[in-house]
């Protein structure tokens, strides 16, 4: 049986519809990708440790009764005749330009500037802000000119509701009120697209806190690497 024949009698058993509204539907759901690239990313950890000669075993997701505080991750592995180590495997975020905003001149320049500690080319010698100014300025002069008005999703669009007196806020929502949906995304699109030529965020979440009775530690944002 082709790959091809077993993905469509999986979807067909398990969820009951066509290979096709099986895609349609995974397309509409950034939630079920994330799930789906989560797995993807823990089955190849999985298949690597193995091929270096290591024992691996899955920690199980949901535990009867108390979990160790200690064993929060996604494997144990070991060498024969080694201590268990505990790996939790984390995928990288793939939207974190647009989750942030960075597609708006004042909010890179924020960002910029809060992340600053992991960019290569400041000097901390002198002052930050400056230097991300310029850098900015020269690199990705657009936002200067053409992409230098404020762009607010098609959401926040649509719930806003006007102030009583006229604010920058207002004035850009008002400029944008008349754009659909797709419109205003291949607006932002567009800008991630010029953003992203000369600036990646990788950004993934390490763990931390506590849940309560099992005392799990869970996943919160964030350790970042500007590229």
């Amino acid at each position: 049986m082709t790959i091809f024949r077993r993905i469509e009698n999986f979807v067909r058993d398990v969820f009951k519809t066509s290979l096709e509204i099986f895609f349609e539907a995974l397309k509409l759901s950034p939630n079920a990708q994330g799930y789906v690239s989560g797995s993807i990313t823990e089955l190849l950890l999985k298949q690597h440790l193995e091929s270096n000669n290591f024992e691996v075993h899955r920690i199980r997701k949901k535990w009867e009764g108390k979990k160790h505080s200690n064993h929060h991750g996604d494997f144990y592995f070991r060498r024969e005749n080694e201590p268990w180590y505990v790996l939790e495997s984390k995928g990288v975020k793939s939207n974190s330009e647009k989750w942030h905003k960075l597609y708006n001149y004042d909010k890179l320049l924020k960002f910029l500037f809060n992340h600053s500690d992991k960019i290569s080319w400041i000097d901390e010698n002198r002052d930050i802000e400056p230097q991300i100014k310029q850098w900015v300025d020269e690199n990705l002069p657009r936002f200067l000119t053409d992409f230098s008005s404020t762009l607010y999703d098609f959401e926040e669009i649509k719930k806003y509701k006007m102030p009583a007196w006229e604010t920058d806020k207002s004035r850009a929502i008002s400029a944008l009120q008349n754009y659909s949906r797709e419109e205003i995304g291949e607006m932002i699109n567009e800008r991630l697209g010029y953003l992203m030529s000369k600036i990646r965020v990788l950004e993934t979440h390490f763990v931390s806190g506590t849940s309560g009775s099992n005392e799990r530690t869970q996943a919160t944002p964030k350790k970042m690497n500007l590229t």
